[in-house]
């Protein structure tokens, strides 16, 4: 199977990149004139971007399996508020969604929404290992910061609200969801010893 993507996804996939790695990286250096917001910024785009790229093509993935369309657009607003409230040393980042066309059943659909939340649990899982080994220096934060970032990433997106993934996946099979949210709680509450 061949993965397609579109030039507009593409560019929507930069841009959500680079305005998610710039709030993170605010938020991260304690503001825009922060003495490390540079390093901040690098860090984020590693790990933010990396885990919200690797999220939303874990949905593109799945969908694309089933035969669906499925591209991933950027909103605009929400890639704005991001920066905004990161000035606040909070950030809500909702960047897009990946926009899927095609009969879908509600398991379909909840298969699709929990490949993001899983590819974050992975993630977060690849960053502990490697921070396990790596003990000390820039990788070493790099490494708790992946796995902090992206532990938060599965546990937010498995919130049962809105358009989250986990008001899906909860409506689908509440089993796989209350294992996927334990698995997510624990990473997350392991991580809070890093920082």
């Amino acid at each position: 199977m061949q993965i397609k993507f579109s030039k507009i996804e593409l560019r929507d996939l930069g841009k959500a990149w680079l305005f998610i790695s710039i709030a993170f990286g605010i938020v991260l250096s304690g503001g825009v004139f922060g003495l490390t917001l540079f390093k901040s910024f690098i860090l984020a785009a590693f790990t933010v971007g990396t885990g919200f790229l690797l999220h939303e093509l874990g949905h593109k993935i799945v969908a694309q399996r089933y035969g669906c369309f499925a591209e991933f657009r950027a909103d605009n607003f929400m890639l704005f508020l991001a920066v905004l409230t990161s000035f606040l040393g909070v950030i809500f980042a909702a960047p897009g969604a990946v926009m899927i066309a095609g009969r879908i059943s509600k398991e379909k659909n909840g298969i699709i929404s929990i490949a993001g939340p899983l590819v974050n649990i992975f993630l977060a899982i690849i960053f502990l290992i490697l921070n396990m080994i790596i003990t000390n220096g820039f990788f070493s934060e790099l490494f708790a910061f992946g796995f902090l970032v992206n532990s938060w990433l599965a546990l937010f997106n498995l919130i049962p609200l809105w358009v989250l993934d986990g008001k899906k996946v909860f409506d689908w099979n509440k089993g796989v969801y209350f294992l996927t949210l334990f698995i997510a709680i624990g990473l997350f509450i392991s991580g809070m010893g890093l920082f």
